[in-house]
């Protein structure tokens, strides 16, 4: 009993955590963001889109400025990290700033 309190309540902290940062209003309007760019036609996140190239973890993989450079500039960033993933991605330079930064914070929120 004592172990699955504590489990409970280990499970219920760290689901708090996760609920807090996605309560940041940038986090949240990235989470928009994504989905008004309908970025899951080609990613996924906790299984949710096209699994071929899933997001999860990016924010402990990639630096807020390599996650915007893959956005804005993906030839350079696949330059930079050797990628050879097919369908090369597609530029999204034409975001607003603030739209280009909630979705930085977005993804970078993904670890």
């Amino acid at each position: 009993m004592r172990i699955v309190t504590g489990l409970l309540a280990w499970s219920f902290i760290v689901g708090l955590g996760s609920a807090a940062f996605a309560q940041d209003p940038k986090v949240q309007q990235g989470m928009k963001v994504y989905a008004d760019q309908k970025c899951s036609m080609c990613h996924s996140i906790q299984g949710k889109g096209n699994k071929k190239f899933p997001l999860d973890g990016v924010g402990k993989k990639l630096s807020a400025a390599d996650i915007r450079e893959w956005i804005v500039d993906p030839r350079a960033a696949e330059k930079k990290h050797g990628s050879t993933a097919k369908p090369p991605m597609k530029a999204f330079a034409n975001l607003s700033p603030a739209d280009l930064e909630a979705l930085v914070a977005y993804l970078a929120s993904l670890k």
